[in-house]
């Protein structure tokens, strides 16, 4: 998060409906605590906004001209300038080849733009967090595309670096655990929790906390059934 302990979060839009945008700054602008810093119609012009201004967070629509969202993910992940820009995806659909794809990318967290206000300003400071960020639909369909599907270790790098504790740990994050209800789970101190996902999020290579839930099915350390 940007400046000062008080300074405000800093949010990007990017949506190429005008409509969607205004809505979106209109509530943002209303909160105290958030300011929007830029809009932007397609997924260029949002990446050229976050190079300039580094917000906190980006809103970006999944599907734009010129550059998709996930396309606009990927150029702000791959950035070690933008590492603490956390990118929320906005979408009408609720499907799962955006879902992973999104995630893959680098985003934060995955939003239907149908959600309710309260719900997308909350999105807002989770993400800002690094906490993941999943809407419950998506959650579901997350799961569901995973009992398709046998664990893979191999699509994990790093898997066999961790520790015994930074797999538990990530398997419970995984399962939308707290840091303190992690803590709470293992008997140890919220501090040591968070100790442990930001090295296994480290090694692993994680930008944040959603891309070591995807980690932590892909290799199999959590299960839908275990959910």
């Amino acid at each position: 998060m940007s400046g000062e302990p008080d300074a405000p979060l800093r949010v990007l839009i990017v949506d190429d409906q005008a409509l969607m945008r205004a809505g979106f700054r209109a509530l943002l602008d209303a909160e105290d605590g958030i300011e929007v810093v830029g809009e932007a119609a397609d997924g260029r012009e949002g990446l050229e906004l976050a190079r300039l201004h580094t917000p906190d967070i980006a809103l970006v629509d999944v599907q734009m001209p010129v550059m998709t969202g996930i396309e606009a993910t990927r150029a702000i992940a791959a950035d070690p300038l933008l590492s603490g820009v956390h990118v929320v995806i906005l979408t009408n659909y609720g499907l799962d080849e955006y879902v992973f794809d999104a995630l893959r990318a680098g985003a934060a967290g995955f939003l239907l733009k149908d959600t309710e206000p309260a719900e997308l300003l909350h999105a807002v400071r989770v993400a800002a967090r690094g906490d993941a960020l999943l809407s419950p639909a998506i959650t579901r369909r997350l799961i569901g595309e995973f009992v398709a599907r046998p664990p893979d270790r191999t699509t994990a790098p790093g898997f066999e670096t961790l520790t015994r504790r930074e797999r538990e740990v990530s398997a419970l994050a995984a399962r939308g655990l707290t840091n303190e209800e992690i803590a709470a789970h293992m008997v140890i101190s919220p501090f040591t929790a968070k100790t442990h996902i930001s090295r296994a999020m480290t090694k692993l290579g994680a930008r944040d906390r959603a891309q070591l839930v995807v980690f932590a099915y892909e290799s199999g350390l959590v299960t839908p059934r275990e959910r």
